[in-house]
C-alpha cells in the first residue's frame, strides 16, 4: 500500500515528521529556518529533504518537481510559530511572525494537497488576531480549499502527559468535513507525570545520570535549594515559603502560583514552554526531588522517545522541546488523516 506523501512546514526539531513516519506516511520535504532545530531534524529523520531557510524564500515549485516528481501532495502540515498568538505575548496582534501562517496557501496552490492540517495555540482564534484567520480562509478559498472552524483541544486527551491546549483546523478541496478522533486518554485515563518520568534515576542538584546524557540536574544555587526544601512535595507552590525566603517581588502578591511550583505525580504536567527546565519560569520543579525537571523528563513529557537525539546546548535543547508538537498527539491523529485521505 502506498504511503501518503507529506510536506512539513515549520518543522522544528522534527516531532511531527517522526510521528507521521512511524505511522507509515512518507514525508518528502520539510521547511524551517532554525539551524539547530534543523540539525536535530536531520539527525532523526534521515532521507527527508529539509529546506533550511526562511519559508518565504522557498519555492514550492521546487518541492513539486524535485521531491514529488510532479505529482499532487496528500498532506500539508502547517505548525507555524505560536508566539504571535500566545496569551503570554505582550505584542500579540502586532507580531510580524503572525503572517507566516499565510504562506500555507502559496504552497497549497502549487502542491495541491488533499488535506492541510493547521496546529497552533488557541489564541489563533482570538479577536486580536482574527484578521489573520479570515485572511487565511479567503486565500484558501480563492484556490479551492474550504477551511474548517477552529477546534480547541487538550492534548492530555490524546496520549500526552501534559495539559496542552491547542487549536487545530483542517482545509480540504472537496469540502469533506474532517472530525477529530475521540479522545484516546480521556479523564481518568490520562497519562500522569509518574507514568512518564517515574522510572528515571533520582538526582540531586548538579547530579548526572551516566547512562543518559539528557538526564542531568541543574546545579541550583543554595538559596534556590533552601526555597525548594520548603515547597511541599507533590504539587506544592511558593506560598509554602517562609517570609525570609519569599522573593521580594512576590511579597503580598497572590499571582504567579506556578513559579517555584512542583508538578503532581499523578496528574498531567503543566504546559511545557521553552523555559521548561527553569523553576522560575513555571511549575517545573520535580514532584519530590529538590530540582527542576531535566531535559530527559521534559522530552518524555512531550512524548519524545528516549532514542530521539537533540543537538545543541541545554538552553537550545529546552527551546526545541518546548516548541515541539508532541509526537503522541500526531500518532493518535494519523488514522483519522488516513481515512480522510481516502475520501478526498
Amino acid at each position: 500500500m502506498r504511503w501518503p506523501t507529506v510536506v512539513d512546514l515549520f518543522s522544528g526539531c522534527g516531532g511531527v515528521t517522526a510521528a507521521l513516519r512511524h505511522q507509515r506516511f512518507k514525508v518528502v520535504a520539510a521547511v524551517d529556518n532554525d539551524s539547530l532545530a534543523g540539525k536535530t531534524y536531520t539527525r532523526n529523520n534521515k532521507g527527508v529533504h529539509l529546506y533550511l531557510e526562511d519559508i518565504r524564500a522557498v519555492a514550492p515549485e521546487s518541492i513539486r518537481q524535485e521531491q514529488l516528481k510532479g505529482t499532487d501532495l496528500d498532506l500539508l502540515i502547517v505548525c507555524s510559530p505560536c508566539q504571535p498568538f500566545s496569551n503570554q505575548n505582550r505584542n500579540r496582534g502586532d507580531d510580524s511572525r503572525a503572517d507566516l501562517i499565510l504562506q500555507a496557501p502559496r504552497f497549497a496552490k502549487i502542491l495541491r494537497p488533499k488535506i492541510i492540517f493547521f496546529e497552533n495555540v488557541p489564541g489563533l482564534a482570538n479577536v486580536e488576531v482574527s484578521a489573520i484567520l479570515v485572511s487565511l480562509q479567503h486565500k484558501l478559498k480563492a484556490i479551492g480549499y474550504e477551511l474548517s472552524s477552529p477546534s480547541t483541544i487538550d492534548l492530555a486527551d490524546y496520549g500526552v502527559p501534559q495539559r496542552r491546549l491547542r487549536c487545530v483546523l483542517f482545509a480540504t478541496q472537496s469540502g469533506y468535513s474532517i472530525k477529530l478522533p475521540a479522545p484516546t486518554t480521556p479523564g481518568r485515563l490520562r497519562k500522569s507525570v509518574r507514568m512518564a518520568i517515574g522510572n528515571l534515576a533520582p538526582l540531586a542538584s548538579g547530579e548526572k545520570d551516566r547512562d543518559d546524557s539528557l538526564h542531568f540536574a541543574r546545579n541550583h544555587r543554595s538559596i534556590a535549594l533552601r526555597r525548594m526544601s520548603q515547597i511541599k512535595k507533590n504539587g506544592g507552590d511558593r506560598f509554602s515559603l517562609s517570609s525570609e525566603l519569599e522573593l521580594a517581588c512576590h511579597k503580598g502578591v497572590k499571582g504567579f502560583p506556578d513559579v517555584y511550583g512542583r508538578m503532581w505525580w499523578d496528574r498531567v504536567a503543566p504546559t511545557l514552554t521553552t523555559g521548561c527546565t527553569d523553576i522560575t519560569r513555571g511549575r517545573y520543579m520535580h514532584p519530590t526531588q529538590n530540582r527542576a525537571i531535566t531535559l530527559r523528563e521534559a522530552a518524555r513529557l512531550q512524548t519524545f522517545p528516549d532514542s530521539y537525539v537533540f543537538e545543541g546546548n541545554t538552553s537550545q535543547i529546552a527551546t526545541q522541546i518546548g516548541n515541539a508538537v508532541p509526537p503522541a498527539f500526531i500518532e493518535s491523529l494519523a488514522p483519522t488523516l488516513k481515512r480522510a485521505l481516502v475520501r478526498n
